[in-house]
C-alpha cells in the first residue's frame, strides 16, 4: 500500500494514532535519515582514503591520525545509529513504532518527531535513566 503526502503534512495530535499517513511520515522520515547518513559515510570513506598519504612532518602525521581516529569512531556510532533505525522501520512494518516498549502507551508525536528511533516514552525513559543513575551510583 503506497500512501501519498503532501510535502508539509506533519503528524497532528488530532487524528488517530499511527495512522496510515502518520506511519508513512516517520517511515520516510526515518529512510531518509539512513540514506544522510550512509552519504556522510561514503564521503568519510572517500576523505580517509585520500588523506591517507604519509606525511613526512611528525606532527602532521600526529595531527591525521587524530582526525582519522575521531572519524572512525563517529562512524562506530553512525553504524548503531542505523540499526537503531532499521529497528525502528521493522516496528513500523510490524505496526509497533510509536508504543512504548515499557508500557505500550503511545509514545508522544513530540517525542517521535525529535527521536524517531524512540522505543519509550518520556515518562519510561526517565524511569529508565533514573534506574540507570542509581546502579551506576552504587
Amino acid at each position: 500500500m503506497s500512501i501519498q503526502l503532501d510535502d508539509d503534512y506533519r503528524p497532528r495530535e488530532d487524528e488517530p494514532f499511527m495512522n496510515d499517513r502518520q506511519r508513512e511520515y516517520f517511515r520516510l522520515k526515518l529512510l531518509r535519515w539512513k540514506d544522510d547518513i550512509l552519504r556522510e559515510a561514503r564521503e568519510t570513506l572517500q576523505h580517509l582514503q585520500d588523506e591517507n598519504q604519509n606525511h613526512p612532518d611528525l606532527a602532521d602525521r600526529a595531527s591525521s591520525e587524530t582526525d582519522r581516529s575521531i572519524e572512525l569512531r563517529a562512524r562506530d556510532r553512525q553504524r548503531k545509529l542505523i540499526s537503531k533505525i532499521d529497528a525502528a522501520l521493522q516496528r513500523i512494518e510490524d505496526g509497533s513504532y510509536g508504543f512504548c516498549e515499557d508500557t505500550g502507551d503511545p509514545i508522544s508525536l513530540k517525542r517521535l518527531e525529535a527521536r524517531p528511533i524512540a522505543t519509550l516514552s518520556v515518562e519510561a525513559q526517565e524511569r529508565h535513566e533514573r534506574r540507570e543513575r542509581v546502579y551506576r551510583d552504587d
